[in-house]
Parts: structure tokens; C-alpha cells; sequence
């Protein structure tokens, strides 16, 4: 099964992104960090979908984020995914620093979100920790560039 989902690359106004940690849905429970996103639900477009889910996982409330800033496909590593492969849309929008809101987490998300936090780029790129997609450090850089021409 190929999974859609929609991510959104959250900057505040000094260029750090938020990232969550959550474990991966496998035996291995390895942990990871991504961007706010997830699953596009039955007729619901990107967008919608992204929206949906920065509200669900921050709190935030945002009508509009723009045309998608990149797509990626990928093959589900782990052992207890629900799918195969996916197709992940990336948008991106700048807000102040806040702290996250728990509130309209979903159940899932309770047991899987271990943490959050607001990364600069240089941090990432010098982080062992897990995270996804292995071209996070590509993209920022690139949305940073553009953010700043």
C-alpha cells in the first residue's frame, strides 16, 4: 500500500525549524525526528491534510500554507507500517517560537510523540540522531537560502 501524507516545514522568525521525535511503528521502537505531518485521509487534499495536522500536532491554526515546496517518495522502513511506500508533500510557513499544544493530539500520537524542539540548521547537520527524510538537511538549507534572498 502507498501512503500519502503531508508534512510542513514550521520556521520561526530566526530560521529554527520544529522538529518532533517520535518512535517508529516497528518491534526495533527506534526513535526519530520529523517534521509536523502525517496521513492524508480519505477525501482530503494535501493541503487539507497539512493543516489538519499542524493544528492536530501544534495547536496552530492556519488556513493557508501556500503551494508545496517539494515532494518526496520513500519506502516504509519499518516492520509494523501500515504501508509500503508513501509520497510526502512538504509545505513550509514562518510563525513566532511557540510551545506546541498537546491538546488535539490524537491517541496514536500520545503513545508515539516523545518530544519536540525548534533546531537551527547547523545543529542538524551535526546531530547522530535518527531523523527523516535523510534529506532534511538538504531541504532546510535550501528553503533558508530562499527565505533569505
Amino acid at each position: 500500500m502507498n501512503r500519502a501524507t503531508s508534512r510542513v516545514l514550521l520556521f520561526d522568525r530566526d530560521n529554527r525549524f520544529l522538529l518532533f521525535l517520535t518512535k517508529a511503528p516497528d518491534t526495533s521502537g527506534i526513535s526519530r525526528w520529523l517534521t509536523p505531518g502525517g496521513g492524508v485521509d480519505a477525501g482530503e487534499s494535501h493541503h487539507e491534510a497539512a493543516v489538519r495536522e499542524l493544528h492536530e500536532e501544534t495547536g496552530l491554526e492556519l488556513s493557508a500554507l501556500g503551494e508545496p515546496v517539494w515532494t518526496h517518495d520513500f519506502v516504509a522502513e519499518w516492520n509494523q507500517a501500515d504501508h509500503d511506500t508513501g509520497h510526502a508533500v512538504f509545505y513550509e510557513t514562518s510563525v513566532d517560537a511557540f510551545e506546541p499544544s498537546q491538546e488535539f493530539w490524537t491517541d496514536d500520537e500520545r503513545i508515539d510523540v516523545l518530544e519536540h524542539r525548534w533546531w537551527t540548521l547547523d545543529e542538524l547537520a551535526a546531530t547522530s540522531d535518527r531523523f527523516e527524510p535523510a534529506e532534511l538537511v538538504d531541504l532546510v538549507r535550501s528553503r533558508i537560502e530562499k527565505r533569505s534572498q
